[in-house]
């Protein structure tokens, strides 16, 4: 292990941003590190052997929370990207604080999650940016100790790859989409139509035919930003006339504040749903498809209105802007949708597209 740490750490530099973390060395000059503590265009830089430089910032991508600094002089090589292997092989985090080189020890889960690789590491102070690595030293992902309290997350080396290049190429990241307009609909462990609370949920998950209001209300349709906030005023589900998604999911998956949202879910709704809820534990939320929009990457891969989408990557979702926010930095990616048609469930493949 202590060759691997060696290893890795030769391509791991300090970054003095707000708060100082670690970058890692992806390219030529190029170095990988948290986009949200970098405030100004220009940064500090310090070497493994203690050299001063200076990382421009090229560009950022809030999706991944990287940011791609070119630092001129820097004679550091890139890690060689490696597999993560199996399920339970050993990964280590290794960064880079002013203090100098830290390593903690984690398990490959298996899988990334939502774009994420969970290290199964301890997080330390100024980890976030370094590499997770595999037992031969090769690059396995760049963490991320920021995006999920009490726990080390890291962009899978592929993705942070591709996000290096576009962002040497282009300065951003095209958001991703799939083109499919969405609502929920709630299949409890055992129900009928007329346990559903009304009056929680007037127009509830199994009222005004197939699609149903849902308990989200009408708030909720569409895929989030289906078509890029392109068509006009009052068109497109879940948008108004100027592509801004409306309701208390709108901003980031976050409710709206105060004790009653802009669609008028107040608090004792709220309450009245969380018990909905919980009075149907064991039952599952899936997205039912309401529209294809044509020439979309969905309806290349051959989705269809009716289509009821119960897990992204094998996992689940409960709401469209959920299934937005873990498709939009992952253009260009394949992913797999669990499908329920016609009565069977089935994976489909579809590459996510860009806008």
């Amino acid at each position: 292990m202590a060759d691997a740490v060696e290893l890795a750490a030769r391509s791991v530099v300090t970054v003095r941003a707000a708060r100082p973390v670690s970058g890692t060395v992806v390219g030529d000059g190029l170095v990988l590190t948290p986009a949200h503590l970098l405030h100004a265009d220009e940064v500090p830089v310090v070497t493994p052997d203690r050299q001063t430089l200076t990382g421009v910032v090229v560009g950022r991508d809030p999706g991944s929370d990287l940011a791609l600094l070119r630092v001129d002089g820097l004679n550091v090589p890139p890690l060689t990207t490696g597999e993560a292997g199996r399920a339970g092989e050993l990964l280590l985090a290794v960064g880079r604080p002013p203090g100098g080189v830290q390593a903690s020890l984690g398990l490959n889960p298996g899988r990334a999650r939502d774009g994420w690789l969970h290290a199964g590491a301890q997080p330390f102070p100024g980890v976030s940016g370094g590499a997770l690595v595999n037992a031969q030293g090769e690059l396995v992902g760049v963490l991320n100790a920021g995006v999920r309290r009490g726990q080390l997350l890291a962009v899978p080396a592929a993705r942070a790859a591709r996000v290096a290049d576009l962002l040497s190429r282009e300065g951003r990241v095209p958001r991703g989409y799939l083109g499919l307009a969405t609502q929920p609909v709630l299949f409890p462990a055992a129900a009928t139509p007329d346990e559903v609370d009304e009056d929680a949920f007037p127009g509830g998950p199994f009222a005004r035919g197939p699609f149903g209001g849902g308990p989200w209300g009408d708030r909720f349709r569409g895929e989030g930003a289906p078509w890029g906030g392109r068509r006009g005023p009052g068109r497109g589900p879940d948008h108004g006339g100027h592509g801004r998604p409306r309701g208390p999911w709108a901003r980031e998956g976050r409710p709206e504040r105060g004790g009653q949202d802009r669609g008028g879910m107040d608090e004792a709704r709220l309450e009245k749903l969380r018990r909905f809820r919980e009075r149907f534990a064991g039952g599952r939320v899936g997205l039912t498809v309401v529209q294809v929009e044509a020439g979309s990457p969905g309806q290349a891969a051959g989705f269809r209105v009716g289509d009821v989408l119960l897990a992204l990557d094998g996992e689940g979702f409960t709401h469209p802007a959920e299934l937005l926010s873990r498709i939009r930095s992952r253009a260009g990616e394949t992913v797999t949708l669990r499908v329920l048609r016609g009565g069977e469930e089935q994976d489909m493949s579809v590459t996510v597209g860009e806008r």
